[in-house]
C-alpha cells in the first residue's frame, strides 16, 4: 500500500471493498482500513461494504464479525457503501429474471454500481469531483456515513435489451426499493 501511495502525484484517499460476514473481510479488511487510517490520516477512506443478511448466510458467526466490524467502520472510513446479498439476490430474481442468479451476477451489479459512484472521480465534471467533495455533500454528521446505493436501469450481464426510458421513469426506478443494494 505505501509502495502505491508513493507512486501517487495526489492522493486523494483508498477504496476498500470487502465483506462483513467471513473473518477475512471483517477480520483483515477493517484491519486494513484502520492501519491505512493510523499511516495516512488526511486521506478519505472510501468502502464498498457487503453486509451479511440472515436469508443468505453461509456461516454461523457472520451476525458476530459484521457486529465488530462495523464499529470500525464508524471509526475508521470516510464513506461507506453498504451492500447486502440478500438485496443482489432479490434484484436477480425479482427484477433480471435469473433462475440462478452466480457470484459472478452479483459481482456485476457491484461492479456496476462501483462504476456508477465512483464516475465523478474518473471523468471531469463540476459535482463531487473528488472523494472529500463527495463526502461533503452527502455526510451531514461525521457518523452517518453509511449509503445506500441504488442502480438504474438495471440490465443482466450480457444482455444488450436497453429501451428508451424517460427522464420520470428513470427517477422512478433510480428511487425504487427494489433498485436498492441494500435490502
Amino acid at each position: 500500500v505505501r509502495k502505491e501511495a508513493e507512486n501517487c502525484d495526489c492522493l486523494q484517499g483508498f477504496q476498500v471493498c470487502h465483506s462483513l460476514g467471513g473473518g477475512t473481510g471483517s477480520g483483515m479488511g477493517t484491519l486494513l482500513i484502520s492501519k491505512i487510517r493510523e499511516e495516512y490520516p488526511d486521506r478519505m477512506m472510501l468502502t464498498f461494504s457487503v453486509f451479511p443478511s440472515p436469508k443468505v448466510s453461509d456461516t454461523v458467526v457472520e451476525p458476530y464479525n459484521a457486529t465488530l466490524s462495523v464499529h470500525q467502520l464508524v471509526e475508521n472510513a470516510d464513506e461507506c457503501m453498504v451492500l447486502d446479498n440478500e438485496a443482489l439476490y432479490d434484484i436477480c430474481f425479482r427484477t433480471l429474471k435469473l433462475a440462478t442468479p452466480t457470484f459472478g451476477d452479483l459481482n456485476h451489479l457491484i461492479s456496476a454500481t462501483m462504476s456508477g459512484v465512483t464516475c465523478c472521480l474518473r471523468f471531469p465534471g463540476q459535482l463531487n469531483s473528488d472523494l472529500r467533495k463527495l463526502a461533503v455533500n452527502l455526510i451531514p454528521f461525521p457518523r452517518l456515513h453509511f449509503f445506500m446505493v441504488g442502480f438504474a436501469p438495471l440490465t443482466s450481464r450480457g444482455s444488450q435489451q436497453y429501451r428508451a426510458l424517460t427522464v420520470p421513469e428513470l427517477t422512478q426506478q433510480m428511487w425504487d426499493a427494489k433498485n436498492m443494494m441494500c435490502a
